[in-house]
């Protein structure tokens, strides 16, 4: 039996977007945040992304960042970038829910800053980098 329902979880991915400062929200512009069961092996094989001790992948930006795009972005239609968070991989860091919804949360966050260019030295300084179980 899953730890957290498909609502659940779908649920923690909107507090944590709830819980951020609207500045930031506002200026996310073309990106998709989505919750999906398991990572597919195209999005395993990118060799990005935040990734658990046991190797699972957490989440993953697809996408260019705030900064990286040019004045003609968005000129040509361009699909809008993806953040993925995982369900199963979170589910299997701990029998505990309330770490489990910590770590969806820390991992909305990790994910969104590198839409604003953040690396991930930079996301790790500021709390937010791979777990460290």
């Amino acid at each position: 039996m899953a730890l957290l329902t498909d609502e659940e979880f779908e649920g923690a991915i909107q507090a944590a977007l709830d819980a951020m400062p609207d500045a930031f929200l506002d200026d996310l512009e073309n990106v998709v945040i989505m919750a999906q069961d398991e990572p597919e092996d195209w999005q395993l094989e990118t060799g990005e992304g935040i990734v658990s001790e046991t190797g699972d992948l957490l989440g993953l930006y697809d996408g260019v960042n705030m900064y990286d795009r040019g004045d003609s972005y968005g000129a040509f239609g361009e699909y809008p970038d993806a953040i993925t968070i995982f369900k199963g991989p979170h589910e299997r860091l701990s029998d505990d829910k309330a770490v489990v919804l910590d770590e969806v949360r820390k991992t909305v966050v990790h994910e969104i800053g590198h839409y604003f260019g953040m690396d991930e030295e930079q996301l790790d300084a500021m709390g937010y980098g791979d777990p460290d179980w």
